[in-house]
C-alpha cells in the first residue's frame, strides 16, 4: 500500500562448501542429526534450509565414498617393476651395476643404490643449469601448467633422447624397471635451495578434474615416477611419504622408485620434499605411464 513500509526481504541462506564440511565433520564424529540441526538453529540457520543442507551433504557424501572404494576395489594395471625375484641385493641394468638398498611393498616403494654415477650426476646438472625456470605443476582444471606455492623449485625438461647421456640414461631405467623408454616423460631436472620444498602430493593425475582428461591424451595415466638424487644436499631435502611414516634421504647416485596401479589415495604415494636445510638438493624425476608418451 502507498505510504506503508514493508519489512526487508530476508536474504536466501546459501548451502555453502564450508557448512558442507562442517556437517561432515560433525557426522564424521558421531554427533546425531538432530543435535547438528539444533546447533544450526542456533546459529540462525531456518530449520528447512538445515534439513536440506543436512540430508544433501550426506547423501553426497555417502555418494563419494562409494565411489572410493568402487575405485581401490579396481583391478590393479601394470606398473614399472625391476625384477626382484629371489631379493638380489644388485640388479645389472646395461652392463651398469644397481644395488638394491629398500624394497616395500605398500606403498610400493624401491630405493636404488649407485643407479648414476658422481661424473652423469655432474654432467646432467651442468647440462640442466642454463635452462632452469621456476617450477610449474599441471593445473588440474585446464590441463597446463602453472606456477605453484607449494612447489618452490627451479626446474627444466629434457626432450627424451636429446644427447647421449640422457638417451644413455633413459636406456639404463627402461631395462631396470622393465618399462619401455617411449612410456616415460622426458626426464625433468630440479634444483631446490635453503628453504626450498614441495608439499605432499599424488603425481596421478586426478580422474575428477576436468583438466585431467586432454592431458592423459598424450601417453595415459602416470604410473610410476623415478627419482634420482644427484647430489647429496648438507642437510633436509628427503623425500617423504607422511601416510607410511618413510623418509628417504637424497644421496648422489641413488634413486627412489614409487608406482601406483590406480589413480587412487588406497596406492599409500602420498609423498612430498622435505625443505632443503642447508647446501642445495638436484634431482631428476622420471614419470611413466601407461602408453606411449607423445
Amino acid at each position: 500500500m502507498p505510504g506503508s513500509t514493508q519489512p526487508p526481504a530476508q536474504a536466501p541462506q546459501a548451502i555453502t562448501p564450508e557448512l558442507r564440511r562442517w556437517i561432515v565433520a560433525q557426522a564424521e564424529a558421531g554427533r546425531p542429526p538432530d543435535d547438528v540441526i539444533q546447533a544450526m538453529r542456533d546459529s540462525g540457520w531456518d530449520e528447512a534450509v538445515a534439513l536440506q543442507a543436512l540430508e544433501q551433504t550426506l547423501r553426497e557424501r555417502l555418494d563419494e565414498i562409494a565411489a572410493d572404494r568402487r575405485a581401490a576395489a579396481e583391478p590393479a594395471g601394470p606398473v614399472p617393476e625391476p625384477d626382484l625375484t629371489g631379493a638380489p641385493p644388485l640388479l645389472q641394468a646395461d652392463g651398469h651395476a644397481v644395488q638394491v638398498l629398500v624394497s616395500l611393498r605398500r606403498p610400493r616403494v624401491v630405493v636404488f643404490g649407485g643407479l648414476l654415477t658422481a661424473a652423469e650426476c655432474e654432467a646432467l646438472m651442468a647440462l640442466a643449469a642454463p635452462r632452469l625456470l621456476r617450477s610449474e605443476t599441471v593445473d588440474i582444471d585446464t590441463g597446463g601448467s602453472e606456477v605453484n606455492a607449494a612447489r618452490t623449485s627451479d626446474g627444466m625438461f629434457f626432450a627424451r633422447g636429446e644427447t647421449a647421456l640422457i638417451a644413455r640414461i633413459e636406456q639404463r631405467i627402461a631395462t631396470l624397471l622393465r618399462w619401455p623408454v617411449e612410456r616415460g616423460e622426458g626426464l625433468q631436472i630440479l634444483r631446490y635451495r635453503p628453504g626450498a620444498e614441495y608439499l605432499p602430493h599424488y603425481d596421478y593425475f586426478d580422474p575428477a578434474r576436468p583438466g585431467t582428461a586432454p592431458v592423459l591424451q598424450r601417453g595415459g595415466q602416470r604410473v610410476g615416477t623415478l627419482v634420482i638424487y644427484l647430489n647429496s644436499p648438507a642437510g633436509g631435502g628427503a623425500t617423504t611419504f607422511p601416510d607410511a611414516g618413510l623418509e628417504v634421504a637424497p644421496v648422489q647416485g641413488n634413486a627412489l622408485l614409487f608406482s601406483y596401479d590406480r589413480p587412487h589415495p588406497s596406492t599409500g604415494t602420498l609423498h612430498g620434499g622435505a625443505p632443503v636445510l642447508a647446501g642445495e638438493k638436484w634431482v631428476a624425476t622420471k614419470w611413466m605411464r601407461e602408453g606411449r608418451f607423445e
